[in-house]
């Protein structure tokens, strides 16, 4: 018989807290049974906990990672999975690019700003190894 978890077990096991677990039971991510009004969350309840907390890690909104969870229920082959879950990795490494890129412009905007203030302050006579 596979492991019941309580909201507190899993929470400690997942390193998070049960609010964060409650959240995603309230967004219909995840549906544990209910041994009275107890929660109790099966092996498959972490399996979609895991998926949904590394999607969150890789900057997924909830509305892509309950399309991805949805799309197991439908198709047991994983065929449509794997082609939704290929469109959306392209499309979140487009996005990373596209802020990488912002961010090193960013860096070298910064990287001059210091050099000019640097050679002010040498000019000044100010010991720039100080600041």
């Amino acid at each position: 018989m596979d492991k019941i978890y309580s909201i507190t077990e899993l929470a400690k096991e997942l390193n998070i807290t049960p609010r964060t677990i409650r959240f995603y039971e309230d967004q219909g991510l995840i549906t544990p049974q209910r041994v009275g009004t107890t929660r109790v969350y099966s092996h498959r309840d972490r399996a979609r906990m895991i998926l949904i907390l590394r999607g969150k890690r890789l900057g997924f909104s909830l509305k892509d990672i309950k399309e991805f969870l949805d799309l197991y229920v439908v198709d047991t082959t994983q065929v449509e999975q794997l082609k939704v879950l290929i469109a959306k990795v392209r499309d979140r490494i487009a996005q990373l690019e596209d802020q990488l890129e912002t961010v090193q412009i960013s860096i070298k905007e910064l990287r001059d700003i210091e050099r000019v203030s640097l050679d002010m302050l040498n000019r000044k006579g100010v010991d720039v190894d100080a600041v």
